[in-house]
């Protein structure tokens, strides 16, 4: 969730805060095509558990997009531009976006997803009927402070003139631009203006930029599908509304365009899909500030609309994260010693190993004070000769290989024949040690293949038990992300 909040925290906010004066601003979110997932988006079998999943987290990415995202700025108004929902998915689109229009006043734009284009309109003039008693006029207008917006139903601007859908919206037009402009105006528009064919959309663009397409019925009359109103009706909607802003949707992708008008140059802001699962990966959304103060002269700096673009997280990035950490903890349980890691096991060792070694350092006996610590014993070899031999008095025989003697009466054997004996025996010892090569191979492989065994079985042993821990807890946020 962290993430998600991370647009309030530090990569956006409202405009008017950094680029006006005056803080006199009421506050719009703009939203654009959830267009929630169904069978017409993907290629899945209906009913079917895969279908259900991407439905699921798609329409969980965009809740929690909007609770955490969105409504922590706290607008004034909220303002969606099209491309909603089809009849059997209005329930999902009130959970998705859950919001009272009691405490915050919300205004909805038809979309081709909607109501379809003309030729539609005028084979299932039903879907114009649903939409309208769900969420009102297809044309209308409000105002938020001192900004007018202007919202026309796009689908229909470029149908047959006779039509009743192209004619309505033809009309509304016209009679806004009667009207005398009291405020400046915003025009909203789910399908974008025109504009030629590989025109930049700036840097917020992350995808390939679509060109105008337009497909009409047989008869050429009515239109069936289009990614741009068309040149003439673009500039017949500028001229008559005199807009100081555009807002589009329809694209899917982040594009910033500037029309020209007989009035100046205009602005059109193409806002990105809020969800994941339409083609861009970095969906998005926008914080409007409208002036609600009246300039003391129209000289004056202050813009009438300000607007900021907030990125949403990236979802297949979190994804990538998960699937990251997953191989990272295999690869350590794997790796990971079989006698574990202590630290105090390695400093005890190291405090053992600096004692060995000043006890070494320390006890090295001096030449001069050898005979002060020896004492001497008569000791009588084979042949009956005596000898005087030295020993010290704190001398320990430190193995039971030095105390090997033949004793005969009072007779030892000498240091020479003594280190002959020691060195026989050593050579029988490595003899019978190393001698069989061949065997220690075959262990060793055996040993390898056993360790190798343990290690996968204490993996997925830890591994079923990190998910017998995780995973009820990862339900559980599930279950309050969705019901909250």
């Amino acid at each position: 969730m962290l993430a998600f909040r991370l647009p309030s925290l530090a990569t956006c906010g409202w405009p008017h805060h950094s680029q006006s004066l005056n803080n006199n601003y009421l506050k719009v979110a703009v939203l654009t095509d959830p267009q929630l997932t169904d069978r017409t988006s993907l290629r899945l079998p209906p009913k079917s558990l895969s279908l259900e999943l991407v439905q699921f987290y798609s329409d969980l990415y965009m809740r929690r997009a909007f609770l955490s995202s969105v409504l922590p700025f706290h607008p004034d108004v909220i303002l969606f531009l099209g491309d909603l929902e089809w009849k059997e998915s209005l329930s999902r689109l009130k959970h998705v976006f859950p919001v009272s229009k009691q405490e915050t006043p919300v205004h909805w734009i038809g979309g081709n997803h909607d109501i379809g284009y003309e030729y539609l309109h005028t084979r299932a003039p039903q879907a114009i009927t649903r939409y309208e008693k769900e969420f009102g006029s297809l044309n209308y207008r409000f105002r938020v402070g001192q900004v007018e917006f202007i919202a026309i139903d796009a689908q229909a601007i470029d149908g047959n003139p006779q039509g009743y859908m192209a004619s309505s919206t033809r009309a509304f037009v016209k009679n806004v631009s009667l009207d005398i402009q009291a405020y400046p105006r915003v025009l909203l528009t789910h399908i974008p203006l025109y504009r030629q064919d590989k025109t930049d959309c700036g840097p917020n663009r992350k995808s390939e930029i679509i060109n105008q397409q337009i497909v009409r019925s047989p008869d050429r009359r009515e239109i069936a599908y289009q990614n741009y109103i068309t040149e003439e009706s673009s500039k017949y909607l500028l001229d008559s509304i005199q807009p100081v802003l555009v807002l589009s949707g329809h694209d899917h992708d982040q594009c910033d365009v500037v029309h020209k008008s007989k009035y100046g140059p205009v602005k059109e802001h193409t806002v990105g899909t809020i969800s994941w699962q339409q083609g861009n990966v970095y969906p998005s959304f926008m914080l409007l500030s409208a002036r609600d103060f009246v300039p003391s002269n129209t000289s004056s700096s202050e813009k009438p609309v300000i607007t900021q673009l907030c990125f949403l997280p990236v979802q297949l990035h979190i994804y990538i994260w998960y699937l990251s950490l997953f191989v990272l903890t295999v690869l350590a349980l794997l790796l990971w010693p079989a006698g574990g890691v202590s630290f105090w096991h390695n400093f005890s060792d190291l405090l053992v190993c600096g004692k060995q070694l000043i006890s070494s350092i320390t006890s090295r006996p001096k030449e001069k004070d050898e005979d002060l610590n020896c004492e001497y014993e008569m000791m009588w070899d084979a042949e009956g000769s005596m000898h005087l031999v030295k020993k010290a008095s704190n001398v320990s025989v430190t193995s039971k290989s030095e105390k090997i003697s033949v004793e005969r009466g009072t007779t030892v054997i000498r240091p020479t024949a003594k280190k002959h004996i020691t060195q026989e025996l050593e050579v029988s010892v490595n003899a019978d040690v190393f001698d069989p090569m061949a065997k220690t191979l075959p262990r060793a492989s055996k040993s390898w293949t056993k360790l190798v065994i343990q290690r996968l079985v204490r993996t997925f042993r830890m591994v079923t038990i990190i998910a017998a821990v995780n995973m009820p807890i990862y339900m559980l946020l599930l279950f309050k992300d969705w019901t909250d």
